[in-house]
Formats: C-alpha cells, structure tokens, sequence
C-alpha cells in the first residue's frame, strides 16, 4: 500500500497518539461474529503482522475454526494512532491481524503454518513493493505455548527456507502488546473491496510439521 521508513523510531521520538480509541463496527463484515470484546467462552486470541493487513486479514477469517478477525496496529509506542500516523514510521507499529479462533477446531499450530507460508519472512521492514516498518514480519503471542510453538516453527522454517536459498528470516517474536484497532474502512476490507489490493505474496516453500 506504501512506501515509508525502515528504521524503528526510539520511545522518545515516536508521536504522542490520541487519547480515544479508533470507532470500529460491533460485528465483522463478513461472519457477523462481535469484532470486540467479549466473546464466546473457549476462544483464543492470536496476533500476526505479515505486511498489508486487507490481504492478512482475509486469509486468517476464511479458516475453518476462525471466530473473528480483526485489522489493528502493534509493537510500537503511540497510543490509539491513526493510518496516517503508522505511515510516517514514527508510531513504530506494524499493521496486524488480531485472530480469534476455536482451538477445539483450528490449533495454533495450524495458523502458524499459514503465517509463514504466505509471505516472505526475510525481507525486514518490507513485503514485497511495500515498504516501512510498519510491512515487518511479526509474531506477538498471548502467553508460554504460543511464544514457544512460534519460536520453534521459526526455527524449522529457517532451516527449509535456508535449503531453498532464501536469506535469514527476521520476523519479530514477542509478548503481544497492545492492540489498536485500524479504521472501520480498513477493517474487512477486501470483503468491501473484492478487486482491492492485496501484496501477499509466500516463498513457496513449505512450514514443516
């Protein structure tokens, strides 16, 4: 969607933020699932930046077992931020998918594999034409299974992307931070959009089991 700034602001220089939350719609556009808080009993929250969210996100709400999904923002600094404020690379966030999913009926191991395998996890602070901070490779998980299940297929995607000549991956693993949600015009939007962009773009090779 973009072009922007490929080093990470300090706390000191990111903006300052808004002091309300984003306005986003009570149900997904798609499934009619509630977009916040609270939901179901049994589900389980998971997080992904792989680039544009519209492509992203789509690609985790038609998985079987997918309760709802979400287009947010991540791992930087500035509180309730705006799109245009993500693109100037001074809020140090990455655009996100926040997932909520059934683990009866879709493992965390199973997102994983789609993670990795529908974009390139070794470009930096790009994917593909797009480029910034705010287009990296990123993995935030919600508690020790996740964080250890994230590390562990990084790990094994390593060594197969290595095999098929690909570069060091460079995808972000941490605890998951505070998730704000993006525009009501971002969210869903390729559901709104059909024809709109989507950058996503895998290696081909594949996530070992």
């Amino acid at each position: 969607m973009g072009k922007g700034h490929t080093r990470l602001p300090s706390p000191e220089d990111a903006l300052t933020g808004g002091s309300t939350p984003l306005a986003v719609p009570e149900r997904h556009f798609v499934s009619g699932a509630r977009m916040q808080p609270p939901y179901p009993a049994g589900l389980t929250l998971a997080m992904f930046g792989l680039g544009c969210f519209w492509g992203a996100e789509r690609l985790f709400w038609e998985l079987p077992g997918v309760y709802s999904t979400a287009a947010g923002y991540a791992g930087g600094y500035t509180v309730n931020p705006t799109y245009q404020q993500v693109c100037t690379g001074r809020t140090g966030h990455a655009e996100v998918v926040r997932v909520v999913y059934d683990p009866q009926r879709v493992s965390y191991q199973d997102l994983l594999r789609v993670f990795w395998e529908a974009h390139d996890p070794t470009q930096g602070m790009r994917q593909g034409n797009d480029m910034g901070t705010q287009y990296r490779s990123c993995l935030y998980t919600y508690d020790e299974p996740q964080q250890s299940a994230a590390t562990a297929t990084r790990e094994a995607y390593q060594r197969a992307l290595r095999a098929a000549g690909y570069a060091d991956v460079t995808t972000e693993i941490a605890a998951a931070p505070a998730f704000y949600f993006a525009e009501a015009y971002h969210q869903q939007y390729l559901a709104k959009h059909p024809d709109g962009y989507c950058g996503l773009d895998g290696t081909g090779v594949s996530c070992p089991r």
